[in-house]
């Protein structure tokens, strides 16, 4: 028995799902609210099935509409990747793109991403997941996120890891603090005051305990936390110092928080894009991983000039 549904059919589905309401569905795919119902109508009555509880204040999934989403879905971004070579789909259609990333690149390196990707692709929605490396790797593996930004995964068999750039740790704290006055600070330094750390579930803390295996603090931190922007607000606080990635710092001019680099040892950690291996990337995601790579390329763009500059400056004086 042929299917009686098409493209349109599922793209309305779609729709609806993703924005729970039949009027806000149909202003996506611009069409009428009328004309959005007999598409789902037609669905279902192809498929023989009610995807959708309907009343006057709400839309929700049939549980056989639960099941058949995630297909529909498959479908569509199947379609996609095989349209990408041919024409651009994702600037027409509605979509999503999940991000799974680590805290510190959620608050410094992507919203500029996100903004400049609005902009382009104002019908398509962005998912950001700001959890533990940990998390990120997990949900990447999953497919729960398309990619994720993190600092754990080069050493996974199951993911691909293409680094964006490398930064070090560094000691912070307020600027009213005696750390404050010094050029560079040593990691027996540091523990020499009172300090704040981030607790053993964290990627950070992996990656800090491997590194710094000859360095023994002489009294436990003060406190734990899972995420090292928890642990500013906690130094902003005055709860005493911590060592952070440099990534993680406020603007240079914040009114109460600075950095020192950290020497003896110098710690860094590579910061990348991580891809589950042999999964190709959706229309909308892909979209997305080239303005991070475009925003990243553009940033060592000026980078480059400024040292030239700098340093011009510098033969002339």
């Amino acid at each position: 028995m042929a299917v009686n549904f098409d493209l349109n059919d599922l793209q309305a589905f779609r729709a609806v799902v993703e924005l729970g309401s039949f009027r806000k569905a149909a202003e996506a795919v611009n069409i009428s609210q009328p004309a959005l119902s007999r598409r789902i109508d037609k669905l279902e009555a192809a498929l023989g099935v009610r995807l959708f509880e309907r009343t006057t204040r709400s839309v929700t999934l049939t549980t056989v509409g639960r099941v058949f989403a995630p297909s529909a879905e498959q479908l569509l971004d199947d379609l996609d990747v095989a349209l990408l070579g041919i024409r651009d789909v994702s600037s027409s259609r509605l979509g999503h793109v999940t991000i799974a990333c680590v805290p510190s690149v959620a608050y410094y390196f992507l919203p500029n991403v996100v903004a400049s990707y609005h902009r382009r692709f104002p019908r398509i929605r962005v998912k950001l997941l700001d959890s533990s490396a940990n998390e990120v790797l997990s949900s990447v593996i999953s497919g729960e996120a398309d990619f994720g930004v993190s600092f754990l995964g080069s050493q996974e068999s199951e993911v691909e890891f293409k680094v964006l750039l490398q930064e070090r740790f560094v000691a912070a704290c307020r600027r009213d603090h005696p750390l404050a006055r010094k050029k560079r600070v040593t990691w027996n330094e540091l523990y020499e005051h009172e300090y704040v750390s981030v607790d053993k579930t964290s990627g950070n803390r992996l990656l800090l305990d491997q590194a710094l295996s000859a360095v023994a603090p002489r009294t436990p931190s003060v406190c734990e936390t899972r995420h090292v922007t928890t642990m500013l607000g906690l130094i902003e606080a005055g709860l005493g110092v911590a060592a952070v990635p440099s990534m993680a710092m406020p603007v240079r001019d914040h009114p109460v928080l600075t950095s020192v680099p950290l020497v003896d040892p110098v710690v860094k950690r590579r910061v990348g894009i991580v891809r589950r291996r042999g999964r190709p990337l959706t229309p909308a995601a892909e979209q997305f991983y080239r303005a991070i790579i475009e925003m990243k390329r553009g940033s060592d763009e000026v980078k480059s000039d400024a040292n030239t500059q700098t340093k011009s400056k510098r033969s002339t004086a």
